[in-house]
């Protein structure tokens, strides 16, 4: 058996390896990176829900208390 093969064959497995264990890293990493993202996009959120508060339907008057609807 040729030893230059085997080390070719050898190497190509470990970079394969290599490979496969970096691709999983990263998408790990860009997973919780989103995971934050979305927790920081939330928080923001819900803290301009907070600090704007609703108005008031109207009750009374000829503004808001009407709906004209047409089929």
């Amino acid at each position: 058996m040729d030893v230059a093969l085997t080390n070719s064959i050898v190497n190509t497995a470990t970079s394969l390896a290599s490979a496969k264990t970096s691709d999983a890293l990263n998408v790990l990493v860009l997973k919780k990176a989103l995971d934050m993202q979305a927790a920081s996009a939330a928080t923001l959120i819900d803290a301009m829900q907070q600090s704007m508060p609703q108005p008031t339907l109207a009750t009374s008057g000829a503004l808001g208390t009407q709906v004209n609807t047409f089929a």
